[in-house]
């Protein structure tokens, strides 16, 4: 029993952690996508790269991403015990 609840807790842990991390992901590459407003990146080019906005939100982003694909890997690990406690 207990190997079941891990086994589909750790499922269900890899399918969201990798899905949330996709979505960050995806949203710390999408300010380098365009170019945005022309005076804003004028504005910015200005200032020191760790002052820019869109570095900032593109590396929390990173973070949270490997954040969340830590968290699916803990899901992988959970499914790996439940499938010993199972066996």
């Amino acid at each position: 029993m207990i190997g079941a609840i891990l086994l589909l807790s750790g499922a269900f842990t890899v399918v969201y952690g990798s899905w949330r991390g996709y979505v960050a992901a995806r949203s710390a590459l999408m300010p380098f996508v365009g170019e945005g407003d022309e005076t804003r990146t004028l504005v910015e080019a200005a200032q020191p790269v760790h002052a820019r906005a869109r570095v900032r939100l593109a590396v929390r982003n990173a973070g949270l991403a490997m954040i969340w694909l830590g968290l699916a890997m803990y899901g992988l690990y959970l499914a790996t015990v439940g499938l010993v406690e199972t066996a």
